[in-house]
């Protein structure tokens, strides 16, 4: 039987897609560099799921190590999760991200070609939207980007377009991501982030666990119904399941094709503290700061292309994923240390 390569594959969604990928009998392969991830989490994915899996430490810059994957496995598909992905820090580091990100794209794609392997799922992000203006946010919307991370995924997607044009053969779902949150039902798996969190709900539970005082929640005069900026949150299992079904979408339809994976629900900020708080019935103590630079007030998708075409939507709640965040993080409140 042939596999599935995750590159990223032990990260906070990569865990998540190659339980969903076992749970389904597939066979899995993660190739991660543990940059920002553990191996712990893919033991506790095949304890889960009862299924072992291959796991490769390598990064995807080097070519030799990657190729050693495609040389000694027959895969499949590639899922491609590898890269950074921290607004702030790309602002920061720019020349590394776009190496890692675009780079380390191009070099995956080049041994892809050389083998064979010409079925990809890429993980890219809303970021690519940049500041939209009208919503929701359909795949069809101008796209442009306001930081290097967005910048980086923006260049891929235009890669990739490329790279199909000169080699049709290809076949490319390009999945922009919204906010994924929540971890695994189990708590056994979910976002283990290095440091200070850069996205809110590792916040928030860091913040519940007592590791941090107190959440600051940036902007609280945006033209919203509670004044703070409001986004669209996935579960992150349902975001799995929305791999799953881009690989059999890419079974009979060949091509390159972009979807956008979130609820079509937007969130405000406060509206996740007051959950979480109720749901958990834990009290979350938050300060209201001015905004920061790049943010927008409100940034949600039109799901409709991935429920026609990928048969696919969220089914997890709010409430679904301010429970299972907390239960994960209060069962493991140093992460997967």
């Amino acid at each position: 039987m042939s596999y599935v390569l995750l590159t990223g594959g032990a990260g906070y969604i990569g865990s998540h897609t190659a339980l969903a990928l076992l749970n389904a009998g597939e066979k899995v392969i993660s190739f991660d560099n543990y940059h920002n991830s553990s191996s712990e989490s893919l033991k506790r994915v095949q304890q889960l799921s009862g299924h072992s899996l291959i796991d490769i430490q390598g990064d995807i810059l080097d070519s030799q190590a990657l190729a050693q994957v495609f040389e000694q496995y027959p895969i499949k598909a590639v899922i491609h999760f590898a890269g950074l992905k921290a607004v702030g820090e790309s602002t920061a580091k720019p020349l590394w991200y776009y190496e890692n990100n675009v780079a380390g794209t191009v070099n995956l794609c080049k041994l892809m070609s050389k083998y064979g392997v010409k079925k990809l799922v890429f993980s890219s992000s809303a970021t690519v939207y940049g500041a939209a203006e009208q919503m929701p946010i359909h795949e069809s919307s101008p796209r442009s980007a306001t930081n290097p991370y967005g910048q980086s995924k923006l260049m891929i997607e235009h890669i990739l377009a490329d790279l199909h044009n000169a080699e049709p053969d290809w076949r490319i779902a390009v999945l922009r991501y919204f906010n994924p949150v929540g971890a695994d039902s189990s708590g056994l798996i979910g976002e283990n982030p290095n440091g200070i969190p850069n996205n809110l709900m590792p916040f928030i539970t860091q913040v519940a666990v007592g590791k941090r005082d107190k959440l600051d929640v940036f902007g609280s005069d945006y033209p919203t119904h509670d004044g703070t900026g409001v986004r669209d949150f996935i579960h992150v299992s349902d975001l799995a399941s929305g791999h799953l079904a881009a690989l059999g979408y890419l079974d009979k339809a060949p091509g390159i094709d972009y979807f956008n994976l979130g609820s079509g629900q937007g969130y405000s900020v406060l509206d996740v503290i007051k959950s979480f708080s109720q749901v958990n019935q834990l009290d979350i103590p938050y300060a209201l700061v001015k905004r920061r630079p790049g943010d927008v007030a409100q940034c949600y998708a039109d799901p409709a292309k991935a429920t026609e075409l990928l048969q696919w939507k969220t089914e997890k709640t709010l409430e679904d994923m301010v429970r299972d965040s907390w239960n994960w993080q209060k069962n493991n409140p140093n992460g997967y240390n």
